[in-house]
């Protein structure tokens, strides 16, 4: 009954988000890079970081955690409204990182993981929010993450919060995963949730002392990965919107459904998930199997990604 009130909540609380940002008229109009063709209510994702401070308030997550979220959404959710230099975007992301560090205790880790798990989480957080490009991608992924953690042994306390994120999720779901989305997610929602996640995994790593579960980004990770190797082979600037990740020309170019790509980015990454957990209570999850499995889904990746390529050349011929 509790989390059934939660869910009407964090609907009613979108709902009333609706209002405010049509009254103010805080929109998403489409651009030549823009995956949309329709004007559409921008930051609908603010219910995220509303779902981890009513967790906060119901005792379910930590203050440092909930300020290190609330943080990066207030400054992302201003960054929406009224676009911010790249300075106070990115000092709102080491501190939020710092919280997190200080939450899971890594600064009493060596002084050389350090830097790798910072390289690492702040390239994590801006690649989920690039990611955000079709209805439906960004709150499935994310949505497959929380059940995915959901179901490791080692998260049973965080069970409370897992399903407060995931009724956000399921929220916001309502009207974003649509044909014509009501409102997108923004870099308020995408960037605090990115960190959500980007937590969880940390988390996961440290308390299992497993270091397969990062193959629960994977699919994302090798698309963001290979299309900014891509960017810089042809010399764009990475920092700018674009539309070459492989589900943007699937949707795109290709003309496969928005919802479509973003069940089958999720469904995969699902997958995945499922076998990671499997291997992981047989004892398999070990770093060979991690960077066969790897270099097996990238492998995989780069050849649908030529496949679709080529077809778009044919196409356009």
């Amino acid at each position: 009954m509790v989390y059934i009130a939660l869910l009407f909540l964090l609907v009613g609380i979108e709902l009333l988000y609706f209002k405010i940002a049509d009254k103010y008229n805080i929109i998403d109009k489409p651009n030549s890079r823009s995956s949309h063709t329709s004007v559409t209510l921008r930051g609908g994702g603010i219910i995220f970081p509303i779902a981890v401070s009513i967790a906060f308030f119901l005792g379910y997550v930590s203050w440092f955690v909930t300020v290190a979220v609330v943080l990066v959404a207030v400054v992302s959710f201003i960054d929406d409204i009224k676009p911010l230099s790249q300075l106070p975007r990115f000092v709102s992301h080491v501190i939020a990182v710092g919280l997190i560090f200080y939450e899971l205790n890594l600064f009493y880790e060596p002084l050389w993981v350090l830097p790798i798990v910072f390289v690492l989480m702040i390239g994590w957080v801006n690649s989920f929010n690039f990611m955000d490009g079709i209805n439906g991608i960004t709150v499935l992924y994310a949505l497959t993450a929380i059940v995915s953690f959901s179901f490791l042994p080692i998260n049973e306390t965080s069970l409370p919060l897992l399903i407060t994120m995931g009724l956000s999720c399921f929220a916001f779901g309502l009207f974003n995963v649509r044909k014509i989305a009501k409102t997108f997610a923004g870099d308020v929602g995408s960037i605090s949730m990115a960190l959500f996640l980007g937590y969880f995994m940390i988390k996961s790593i440290i308390d299992s002392g497993q270091l397969g579960y990062i193959l629960f980004f994977s699919v994302y990770g090798i698309d963001a990965i290979i299309t900014i190797i891509n960017r810089l082979l042809r010399k764009e600037n990475i920092f700018q919107p674009h539309r070459s990740h492989l589900y943007q020309y699937l949707a795109n170019e290709m003309g496969y459904s928005h919802i479509l790509v973003a069940f089958i980015y999720a469904g995969l990454q699902l997958v995945i998930n499922a076998l990671v957990i499997y291997m992981g209570a047989k004892g398999y999850l070990t770093l060979f199997f991690m960077g066969g499995f790897l270099v097996l889904l990238t492998f995989i990746y780069l050849l649908a990604r030529n496949f679709v390529t080529r077809k778009m050349v044919l196409r356009n011929s």
